[in-house]
């Protein structure tokens, strides 16, 4: 690693300029629990680390007229003691939870997870369920883009060299809405999905899917929304002829490899198998969440 250059910049406007100018490959450290793995293998080699956990806003979680807004450096141990994140987004939650060890939890980060781009990447399928939404800033300004716009292929996402995330913001919630995420993995922890499922409902007051959100990862070169799966819920109570359709359009818009944590056939199975029990957990998450909180 000679040669390598690290900064930590307290400003977004230096953090850009440092971007910017760069001459070779600059990475920007947030967590820095997959940056880290990938430079001590070989596999990444920048020239220059740009660290922005030193810049104001970058940590911490807000409220913003009931939306909930997460710096793009705040820890994953952080979003876990949030008791409003808890009970409003506990598949987010649940998502960045399931990210490595007890460690891992005091360093990885939201924005970490995105923009390394792994289509297995575990906080991803839940921020695509919720209608996030990444907060860029660059040289051109700031931008708010849909999350599912971050990735565009396997460790490639749409930033451009001088831009990073700033933050993430999640929509108010209404009344009976909630949302879960599962994963598939071979072992009992601490390994990466064969399959992943984020599902994000709200209800009428009587138990009728009013709007859904349904994404898969592990399933495709990028984490996946399935607008079939979602329109399969939407107008139905959980029945057994609504989780079947959930099923068949979480296996239609599977289109796994085979590798050596599962085959195609294998994959396309669980993919139906975890939404319908995703949408079991946020179905009855959702009846009990009233004035923005958990009952």
């Amino acid at each position: 690693m000679s040669g390598l250059s690290y900064a930590a910049p307290t400003s977004v406007d230096e953090a850009v300029k440092l971007l910017a100018g760069a001459s070779g490959l600059a990475k920007v450290l947030s967590g820095g629990t997959d940056l880290l793995v990938q430079m001590r293998s070989g596999r990444v080699k920048p020239d220059l680390i740009v660290d922005t956990k030193k810049i104001p806003g970058l940590i911490g979680i807000r409220e913003e007229n009931g939306s909930y807004v997460i710096g793009a450096a705040t820890p994953g141990a952080m979003v876990e003691a949030h008791a409003g994140m808890k009970a409003a987004w506990p598949g987010v939650v649940e998502a960045l939870d399931l990210i490595g060890s007890t460690q891992i939890q005091g360093r990885c980060t939201l924005a970490g997870n995105l923009c390394n781009a792994s289509p297995a990447a575990d906080s991803v399928p839940a921020l695509f369920a919720a209608g996030a939404t990444a907060v860029i800033v660059g040289g051109k300004g700031r931008r708010e883009v849909p999350v599912e716009q971050v990735p565009v292929g396997p460790g490639r996402t749409s930033l451009g060299k001088d831009e990073f995330i700033l933050e993430f913001r999640l929509p108010p919630r209404p009344a009976r809405s909630s949302d879960a995420y599962l994963r598939f993995i071979p072992r009992t922890e601490m390994d990466i999905a064969v399959v992943g499922c984020g599902i994000s409902v709200t209800l009428d007051d009587k138990g009728v899917c009013t709007t859904a959100r349904v994404a898969l990862g592990a399933v495709a070169p990028t984490v996946v929304l399935v607008p079939d799966a979602a329109q399969a819920l939407v107008g139905h109570k959980l029945d057994a002829d609504t989780l079947a359709k959930l099923d068949a359009a979480a296996q239609a818009a599977a289109k796994p490899i085979n590798d050596k944590r599962g085959t195609i056939e294998y994959r396309v199975k669980v993919a139906g198998v975890l939404a319908r029990r995703v949408a079991a957990i946020a179905f009855d998450r959702a009846q009990g969440f009233v004035n923005g909180k958990a009952h």
